[in-house]
């Protein structure tokens, strides 16, 4: 950022920088929460008696309900400022939060857990907010910087497990103070309600409303272009592919390698955190080479790492006649959890850059409805992570393969590659039509 002694601009500086610092920290927070069952799972089943299924139920439930309002969201957020939608998200997710602590049965687990995952809709609002303050030539960053916010899974799983075991199931102050893995919800209940009043009194008091007085119908007219929903599919692939796995992968460690749980998870972090930590750097070589050079990194990445982690473990073995029709076993293939554990953390390299790069697509192409637009692609990417892992378990169960999970998010990125590159050519032959079929440049000219 260039510094000025011009006090209007400096002071619009410190405003952008306390728009993204607040926004950030509040999209951690509810990331971490909308994410928490993950965590708070095993205990919850203990102490229910719940199925797996119904544990899977009371996690999927959040998932959704974090998906489905991201178009509401992003709208309300370009007509009435990001900051009062943000800080209204952020006291409406409290509520469900704290009640969770003080649940009694599994039906009330499954409904204030849907409401708890209201906070995964503070996506589309916190970009909408941020691509509101700050200029075209730092919204990449802006915009990266704010959702690597999602490391707020990473955060569950590091200190999850510790608070759970720390605080006795009783609880203290006379039960006042939830124990056991009550306390985590209770403690995010708190948080919320302390961040959402630093948000409210540290942002700037005139909010930014890129739609203010624009109709309904306008702001939702870009969704009648393909352009809108091809961007949707590549977020369900950085995005959606990323929350999937986020959650799959545990048990992958476990089932495949035969890791207990803990060392589990904390194998999953080298996924998590490069697919949370790389989105600033996406969102800059976005500023400084463009989105959609970035994509093409950003496809190749993840077809290279994903092709390699489909192929099933084995060997081939050749039938030799001459030998008295004997067999040889050649070309043995295995893949060490020390290797696979790299592959998956340059895959995570690679949906962190991607995912930054993608939302950068957004305010070059539609600069007055960036919360409209994030909206419905960040709604189809969450809801990617919520139908990708029954697509995972059935083509593990049709094919007996535990790797076919890479599989399908190979096949997802290979689409998504085509359908970029099949866009960007016939954009290139409107632009040049002279040249269209023409393979090496034409004679006399430069190459």
């Amino acid at each position: 950022m260039v510094q000025t002694n011009d006090p209007v601009q400096a002071a619009e500086r410190v405003a952008r920088i306390r728009v993204l610092t607040l926004s950030f920290t509040g999209f951690t927070l509810m990331f971490a929460v909308w994410t928490m069952f993950g965590v708070l799972g095993v205990p919850i089943r203990e102490e229910f008696g719940l199925t797996n299924v119904q544990l899977s139920w009371l996690i999927a439930g959040a998932i959704l309900n974090g998906a489905i309002w991201r178009l509401v969201a992003g709208i309300l957020a370009d007509r009435y400022g990001g900051k009062i939608v943000f800080t209204s998200m952020l006291f409406l997710t409290a509520i469900p939060a704290f009640l969770v602590a003080y649940a009694t049965s599994f039906p009330m687990l499954l409904l204030y857990g849907f409401l708890v995952g209201f906070a995964g809709n503070a996506f589309s609002v916190g970009t909408a907010w941020n691509a509101a303050w700050f200029p075209r030539q730092q919204q990449g960053y802006a915009m990266g910087f704010f959702g690597a916010g999602n490391v707020g899974a990473s955060v569950t799983k590091f200190i999850g497990p510790a608070l759970i075991a720390a605080v006795p199931a009783a609880g203290s102050l006379g039960g006042a103070l939830r124990g056991h893995w009550r306390f985590l919800p209770f403690m995010s209940a708190v948080l919320l309600v302390l961040v959402c009043l630093g948000v409210w009194f540290l942002t700037p008091r005139v909010d930014r409303k890129p739609a203010a007085g624009r109709p309904i119908s306008e702001m939702l007219a870009p969704l009648k272009e393909l352009r809108v929903w091809r961007f949707s599919l590549y977020y369900v692939v950085t995005l959606g592919a990323y929350v999937a796995l986020a959650g799959w992968l545990p048990r992958y460690f476990v089932d495949v390698f035969g890791l207990p749980l803990y060392q589990a998870a904390l194998l999953t972090l080298f996924f998590i955190l490069p697919s949370s930590l790389m989105r600033p750097v996406g969102g800059w070589l976005s500023d400084q080479f463009g989105a959609r050079r970035v994509m093409y990194w950003t496809w190749g990445g993840m077809l290279l790492t994903s092709g390699i982690l489909m192929m099933p473990e084995g060997h081939i073995v050749l039938y030799l006649p001459n030998e008295g029709g004997g067999m040889r076993e050649v070309m043995h293939y295995t893949m060490t959890v020390w290797s696979f554990t790299l592959l998956i953390f340059l895959m995570g390299t690679a949906q962190g850059i991607g995912k930054a790069a993608n939302i950068k697509y957004i305010p070059e192409y539609y600069p007055k409805d960036v919360g409209t637009v994030t909206g419905l692609v960040g709604m189809l990417g969450a809801l990617g992570g919520f139908f990708l892992p029954p697509l995972f378990a059935y083509t593990e169960a049709l094919t007996g393969l535990p790797q076919m999970t890479f599989a399908v998010v190979f096949v997802l990125a290979a689409i998504c590659l085509i359908w970029m590159h099949l866009t960007v050519l016939a954009m290139l032959n409107k632009a040049a039509p002279e040249l269209k079929g023409r393979f090496d440049p034409p004679p006399g000219s430069s190459p």
